[in-house]
């Protein structure tokens, strides 16, 4: 191996013993020094020094919760994306909609993603809608929640469930006229992947090729290390051929879904533990507070908003939205414990939060791994209360949350959503840190864009989208939102032995940003601070070689990517 030493205006370190140093050196993939210029000279006398042209040279960012490889599958070309953040209105929606349709063969299906009905202000179309703007077209239309998709008329026809009316698969339901037959909408992932799987496999393209596109899409982001938090075997193949390609810019560590065949089993990846591993066992307590399946023990407001969102005040954000009884999670837990598997629970409401630590704590002390380094994990947290906060810092449980859930939906949350007391502190960031939790944050590709600087905005300053601020009391500062998003993120993942910090002996990745996240407006943070390049390994990624190397991969190997659809997460 030849050694190298990287400079830069500023490194930043993320190493509380060392926190800003002049120069990082590194032989092959590993950090040798960190600190001066003479001080890396004297680890790596002969190496040559390479200055980044970077304001700030960073630990490479790390989101802890997200799911890269169906991200790509599901947002990129063929697909076309309609979410909020690209189309605002439903006119744009529409607008893009009609483009596109004028744009393509006549008779070929069509597949849009990213529809959210409380952003976009409208209610969830139906074929009836649909079919006015696309005629007698194959059109599908997937919820931006993962929980819902909406189709036109022709695709029933073409399948014969005009003729024949299919029941609703396990699972899953589908959304039915009052005479009973179908009317556009299905729901949850068993529904989901019946309508949009063979439309998917139809429109073709290079499936390898697009999971590629959104790895690429979290690189600009600044982001080297993820996860994939519902990873199961049929996914395998597709990371191991990413892994293997030329300036892979991603390393990934997976959860398995409980409900998949074969979840407690250890996984060995060819590209070896430093890109892939599986770390743990994931389960959804509950559901997603956009459309009113999340558990809570305040209830959602009878608004314009709530209503487009086929929200019903009466029945939506109880008890009844658990997706799991105690005895099925002990099961699980009792199962997954003694193994060694890293637990992670998706709990949004605050309801959800009670189960999960309670289950948590019983299993903890059932198998006597309380006071141990388990690092049992809570996804987004949303409702989360300080007590619960404080529970989880005591029971050493990581509090993994999503600064983007106030961010896009804060103005409704606070008032159309929920009443003040409850919605202006959604994402309760302040609460947590106070608490002494290990917090990290995370986007939950493809709910949201990868935008690591955004969320450290966000975190700091609680402004949403329009600017408005929400609790301003759970702000927090710079440096604690960006150890969210670099140690603490490494920490969540078990992987702070190996990245999250530049320390010696870990790996060589980085970020190159333009200005110093600690010097600038924090109001201004994402627009002043931008990413400039990433490294992996002692070398700097080359999305544009990453990239042709995906699209020349054999897309036919992978086209069962198609069929997997990842339970809606936020």
């Amino acid at each position: 191996m030849t050694a190298t030493i990287l400079t830069a205006g500023s490194i930043i370190t993320m190493d509380e013993s060392v926190p800003r140093a002049e120069a990082v050196a590194f032989d092959g993939d590993t950090i040798i020094a960190v600190g001066s210029l003479a001080q890396c000279r004297a680890a790596a006398p002969d190496a040559p020094i390479v200055d980044s042209g970077a304001a700030v040279l960073m630990p490479g960012f790390i989101d802890p919760h997200s799911h890269p490889l169906f991200s790509g599958v599901s947002t990129q070309s063929p697909a076309v994306a309609i979410a909020p953040w690209v189309a605002p209105t439903w006119d744009a929606v529409v607008t893009i909609f009609t483009e596109v349709a004028a744009a393509a063969e006549a008779g070929k299906p069509l597949v849009f993603t990213g529809f959210d009905a409380l952003l976009h202000r409208h209610q969830a179309p139906t074929a009836a809608e649909l079919d006015e703007i696309f005629g007698d077209r194959v059109v599908v239309v997937a919820d931006n929640s993962g929980h819902a998709t909406y189709f036109t008329t022709a695709l029933i026809r073409r399948n014969q469930w005009d003729v024949a009316v299919p029941s609703d698969p396990v699972g899953g339901r589908f959304g039915r006229t009052s005479s009973g037959a179908l009317n556009g909408i299905a729901y949850e992932v068993p529904a989901n992947t019946l309508v949009l799987g063979p439309v998917l496999t139809e429109l073709g393209g290079s499936m390898l090729g697009s999971a590629a596109e959104y790895f690429a899409l979290m690189a600009r982001g600044g982001i080297t290390s993820t996860s994939d938090m519902t990873y199961s075997a049929e996914l395998t193949a597709g990371y191991e051929a990413l892994a293997a390609l030329p300036s892979n810019p991603l390393r990934v560590s997976m959860w398995q879904v409980s409900t998949a065949p074969g979840y407690l089993d250890q996984v060995s990846f060819a590209a070896g533990d430093k890109l892939l591993v599986k770390q743990g066992v994931k389960l959804w307590t509950d559901g997603s507070p956009w459309i009113g399946n999340v558990a809570l023990s305040f209830p959602y407001l009878d608004s314009e908003a709530t209503r487009l969102a086929g929200i019903d005040p009466a029945r939506a954000g109880g008890a009844d939205s658990m997706n799991y009884g105690r005895a099925q999670v002990d099961a699980i837990l009792d199962q997954c414990a003694p193994l060694g598997w890293q637990m992670s629970f998706h709990s949004n409401g605050d309801v959800a939060v009670d189960f999960a630590l309670d289950a948590y704590e019983d299993a903890l002390t059932r198998h006597g791994l309380v006071g141990t380094d388990h690092r049992w994990r809570l996804e987004h947290v949303g409702a989360a209360r300080p007590d619960q906060f404080e529970r989880a810092a005591k029971l050493g449980v990581m509090v993994s949350m999503a600064p983007f859930q106030y961010y896009f939906w804060g103005d409704l949350l606070d008032g159309e959503m929920f009443d003040h007391q409850h919605g202006a502190r959604w994402q309760a960031v302040g609460d947590a840190v106070a608490a002494g939790a290990c917090v990290s944050l995370h986007n939950d590709g493809s709910v949201s864009p990868p935008t690591p600087l955004l969320n450290v905005q966000t975190a700091v300053t609680r402004q949403t989208v329009s600017g408005a601020v929400h609790a301003p009391e759970q702000c927090i500062s710079v440096d604690e939102a960006l150890k969210a998003h670099t140690i603490n993120a490494a920490y969540t993942l078990h992987r702070d032995q190996v990245v999250g910090s530049l320390t010696p002996g870990k790996l060589a990745d980085f970020v190159e940003l333009s200005a110093d996240p600690y010097q600038v407006d924090p109001s201004r943070l994402a627009e002043l601070v931008t990413v400039l390049g990433t490294w992996l390994g002692g070398r700097r990624v080359d999305l544009d070689e990453f990239l042709v190397a995906a699209g020349a991969e054999d897309s036919d190997v992978h086209q069962h990517l198609l069929q997997h659809r990842h339970p809606g997460c936020c």
